[in-house]
């Protein structure tokens, strides 16, 4: 019997409207399949569903698409952008790439832009796995002081963007692969019990190595901001929440997600980042559910 071919990857760049590039990679055979896209989150960039990515059945029955949202990855960018900036880039590539519609699966900040983007489009949107979603009125710890400074945040992001504009900036910015780093922390965590991902992963001084301090505050910025109503996105969505999760209320996050009006929820034992800690069963659950809600 003749192996089925696995589909293959393809790199790309687009240049939106405004004189963006933004890269992305599509996961695709010859032949069309429904679209997943992978939204990732702050400070992060499309590496954190790499490993997602290789290991899932779903590439069989889905197109999967990883963007590099403006300003991170691939595509880097100095100017200032909003969640609006993110869902226009996104409608690009479905365009240019001729898909109508996807669901949208987000980690973290990435699942507030699949929010937003299924409150403005309702009509391309077939569905949310939403992993960790962070509500704003549900925040603690640092995101927490940055709702309360946010105004002294916005001064500070605007003189350096200033700053960028004269030339003052770093010109060069090193790859940042999130897949070997999770394979790291994993590692570590294993070696030191006495440790936790939160120490590990909730240290700004880390991200901002790679990642512009503009944009890093762009995207504290866009955290904070306000998501639409919760009532009015009437799709299938799936929630993932972490048990063990620092940056806000579980149960206040539970009552928030039921405003969805058709919404699944999963607990995972995990912190907030639940693909690094339990790569394993989130992609089972992410599995099952897509297969069950879209036969």
């Amino acid at each position: 019997m003749k192996q089925q071919a696995e589909p293959s990857i393809v790199y790309s760049k687009m240049k939106t409207d405004d004189g963006a590039t933004i890269g992305y990679r599509l996961v695709h055979e010859q032949q069309a399949k429904p679209l997943l896209t992978f939204l990732h989150g702050l400070a992060s960039n499309s590496t954190r569903f790499s490993e997602f990515v290789e290991y899932t059945t779903l590439k069989k029955h889905w197109d999967l698409l990883l963007v590099d949202l403006r300003g991170h990855g691939e595509s880097m960018y100095r100017g200032n952008y909003s969640r609006n900036d993110w869902i226009k880039d996104i409608n690009q590539i479905m365009q240019a790439e001729h898909y109508t519609q996807s669901v949208f699966l987000g980690h973290s900040m990435g699942a507030q832009i699949a929010i937003d983007y299924a409150s403005q489009f309702p009509e391309r949107t077939r569905g949310l796995i939403l992993i960790d979603p962070i509500f704003p009125e549900n925040l603690h710890g640092r995101l927490s002081k940055a709702q309360n400074h946010r105004h002294f945040l916005s001064a500070l992001r605007l003189i350096l963007r200033g700053l960028n504009m004269i030339g003052i900036k770093r010109w060069h910015l090193p790859k940042r692969d999130l897949r070997a780093l999770d394979e790291q922390t994993r590692q570590t965590l294993e070696q030191h019990p006495e440790l936790t991902i939160a120490d590990l992963y909730t240290n700004p001084f880390a991200d901002f190595k790679y990642i512009p301090l503009a944009n890093y505050l762009q995207d504290i910025n866009e955290v904070i901001r306000p998501l639409p109503a919760l009532e009015d996105i009437d799709v299938p969505v799936l929630v993932l929440l972490s048990g063990g999760a620092t940056i806000s209320s579980f149960d206040q996050t539970k009552q928030i997600i039921n405003r969805f009006p058709n919404a699944t929820i999963e607990v995972v034992d995990a912190d907030h980042w639940l693909l690094t800690e339990k790569p394993q069963e989130t992609r089972q659950i992410i599995e099952n559910w897509c297969n069950k809600t879209f036969r």
